[in-house]
């Protein structure tokens, strides 16, 4: 594992670090669209007070930090498999290009130290997944890694009460920021009630840290809605999501092709309208990934001082 000098300075001197995927690059966005948006999140989370590490495989060689010059060719190449936990030891054997899934850059961020990673909207269960028994392997990685997750809920084209029920099932903390719903991704509401919100960012990292230390071993999922002037009426991206289902049934789309399908095919329906929430919602994802990310090291830091006086 490569992590790139100043994420692995950050890491140790218990400076804030942010972890980002980089399946956004390869499956989430047409180029240069994806380019554009890596590059801006890191310098968000930068110009926020964070460390933004992008995770990626290249070469077989995993890489926690790229360089613009690595997510630019990122961007353009069409041969990048697509990476979760299964596929990990063959990519790296084979010396492959990989974009990290929710589920890979978790494994990846918790072996390098970061505690915290932002993404848009996680996997989940897919609609019909009683039949097809399809379940994004990110819910199954939230209950036994231990890296907090930023983002707008799950991808609204799955089942959010099955995927809320599955996290639940499994002991997944689930934070919603606030707000008193679970996050519909393009939408703000989802009509699914969160126990447990939260209102600033040191009161997650309180939390954050209160597992850590009653060694309760998963992740906690941070449900951050899209802001509310980029949203999109829940009405019209459904009818636009219901559309694009029947086109990936139609064309017989299975496995991990279905999201960056129904993504592209969305954009289009929409008329580009759900991509550009996509940016707009992963940009406040990174503005609170970098406060959480801030908040933690501080608490760590004060918690350390205490523990040595």
């Amino acid at each position: 594992m490569f992590i790139r000098p100043d994420v692995e300075r950050a890491i140790k001197l218990n400076r804030p670090v942010v972890a980002l995927e980089s399946t956004i690059i390869s499956h989430g966005m047409p180029y240069p669209e994806n380019v554009k948006t890596a590059l801006m999140l890191e310098n968000i989370i930068s110009e926020a007070g964070a460390v933004p590490a992008t995770i990626g495989i290249i070469d077989g060689d995993i890489v926690v930090g790229m360089s613009p010059e690595q997510i630019e060719e990122f961007g353009k190449r069409r041969d990048i498999r697509k990476v979760s936990r299964r596929d990990l030891p063959v990519v790296v054997a084979k010396k492959e290009w990989g974009a990290t899934t929710v589920a890979a850059t978790m494994i990846i961020a918790e072996k390098a130290g970061i505690e915290v990673f932002v993404t848009g909207g996680i996997g989940g269960v897919h609609r019909n997944a009683a039949t097809t028994f399809d379940i994004s392997a990110d819910l199954e990685e939230f209950a036994m890694t231990d890296v907090t997750v930023i983002s707008s809920g799950a991808k609204a084209i799955l089942d959010l009460p099955l995927t809320l029920e599955y996290l639940e099932t499994k002991g997944v903390t689930v934070l919603s920021y606030q707000s008193d719903e679970f996050a519909s991704f393009y939408s703000r509401d989802s009509g699914l009630k969160i126990e447990d919100r939260i209102e600033s960012a040191d009161e997650a990292a309180a939390i954050i840290k209160n597992k850590r230390d009653l060694k309760l071993r998963g992740g906690i999922l941070i449900s951050n809605p899209v802001p509310r002037e980029a949203e999109m009426p829940k009405a019209e991206i459904d009818q636009a999501i219901d559309e694009a289902l029947g086109k990936a049934e139609k064309n017989g789309i299975k496995g991990k092709e279905v999201t960056p399908f129904l993504l592209r095919e969305i954009a289009t329906i929409t008329k580009g309208k759900s991509l550009a929430a996509n940016i707009r919602l992963i940009k406040n994802n990174a503005l609170l990934g970098a406060a959480v990310a801030k908040a933690l090291a501080q608490l760590n830091t004060k918690g350390n001082k205490h523990e040595k006086t």
